[in-house]
């Protein structure tokens, strides 16, 4: 079979404008679902970046939105595996099948992306096991060193993983599922013996908790300061007063914006941002930061320390992943450099509208 190379552009395919019989004939080809899973994703991705819509390709070709997404992101993937020369066996699998299964590969960087899709192939995995597989590789990815005995060999890796959980596991089924599942893909002969030594002890390995957020709701109106620019040292001249620019605050922690591309937000002096030697802040919405944030999902200010890099087992770290920040907490030193620990998440001061909660919620009202 001849493999497919994904390097291969389409007549017209790098550039921003696409011509009208190439379009068509891209059109065609996923209405028709002729060729192959990837030739699909290329095309899909070549007809958005010359501006079309994903609505507009779903109206022409029933490819999906969201279908379209997945074959793009598939097919990037299945790049990364060609240019990083991943073995033949595993490309010329992925050319003709399972696209869901090398999507849940995408929160894996790079290389890790080659020796999941390795570990795919040899198993025959579907996609809800690729998933767990993906989330295994990345979180063993962020550990400093293996123990003696677990290679970076992929199963060593998923191996590894279900060792680590398996030893803090006092319910004995479950145990003994994350045994069977290490054994079933577990690469060395050391990393097996680990595994099947839990077979006969069955001491518990305590895992360290993650810590509390350092979550704060702002619940008075004094809490929020208001931004007020300086002018100056009296005597004054006019041109002073004038020169002022006006300043709007914005979204719920009054955070301000100049044209000189700063922004600043007010925050009441509390100890522990007085003790930060470099803090800074960002919004986000408190369901995108993948913290156990509870509800109600709302805007929030993370303030971190970027002065603060070291590990501690204690605090929530930014990390950058594939060029994008992240925020987790990590139970060991991890491998990936430490950009900066969150030192507080505010919610925003919340209004009642309605008194009869305020009766029922007294704690909300000052005495």
């Amino acid at each position: 079979m001849s493999q497919f190379n994904p390097s291969q552009s389409f007549a017209s395919g790098t550039s921003e404008t696409l011509a009208e019989a190439e379009r068509d004939r891209l059109l065609q080809m996923l209405r028709r679902k002729e060729e192959t899973w990837p030739e699909w994703g290329r095309a899909c991705q070549i007809l958005q970046k010359a501006g079309y819509s994903p609505q507009s390709i779903f109206e022409a070709t029933g490819f999906e939105p969201i279908q379209q997404n997945q074959i793009i992101v598939s097919f990037q993937i299945y790049t990364n595996l060609y240019d990083l020369k991943a073995p033949n066996v595993v490309l010329d699998y992925f050319a003709e099948r399972r696209s869901d299964v090398l999507y849940e590969f995408r929160i894996l960087g790079q290389r890790d992306r080659v020796k999941a899709a390795t570990l795919a192939v040899e198993h025959q995995l579907d996609a809800d096991e690729a998933h767990l597989i993906a989330k295994d590789l990345r979180d063993v990815a962020r550990v400093q060193e293996l123990p003696q005995g677990f290679t970076e060999a992929p199963g060593d890796m998923v191996a590894y993983e279900c060792w680590r959980l398996a030893r803090q596991q006092s319910d004995l089924q479950e145990r003994s599922r994350l045994i069977g599942r290490g054994l079933r893909f577990v690469s060395s002969q050391e990393a097996r013996q680990h595994l099947e030594k839990l077979l006969t002890d069955f001491s518990v390995v305590k895992p360290l908790m993650a810590p509390t957020l350092p979550l704060y709701r702002l619940d008075q109106s004094d809490d929020m300061p208001r931004i007020v620019p300086v002018i100056g040292r009296w005597p004054l001249v006019t041109h002073d007063l004038v020169s002022v620019p006006v300043i709007a605050s914005e979204s719920s922690f009054q955070v301000v914006q100049h044209h000189s591309a700063a922004a600043w937000v007010a925050i009441p002096g509390w100890q522990v941002l007085l003790q930060a030697e470099d803090p800074m802040a960002f919004l986000a919405s408190s369901d995108e930061l993948s913290l156990p944030i509870p509800d109600p999902v709302e805007e929030v200010l993370v303030i971190l320390d970027r002065s603060q890099r070291q590990w501690s087992g204690d605090s929530y770290f930014l990390y950058e992943e594939q060029g994008v920040l992240r925020a987790n907490w990590f139970s060991s030193n991890p491998e990936m450099k430490l950009l900066g620990r969150i030192i507080l998440i505010i919610r925003p001061h919340r209004i009642s509208k309605d008194l009869s909660s305020l009766e029922s919620d007294l704690w909300q009202v000052d005495e």
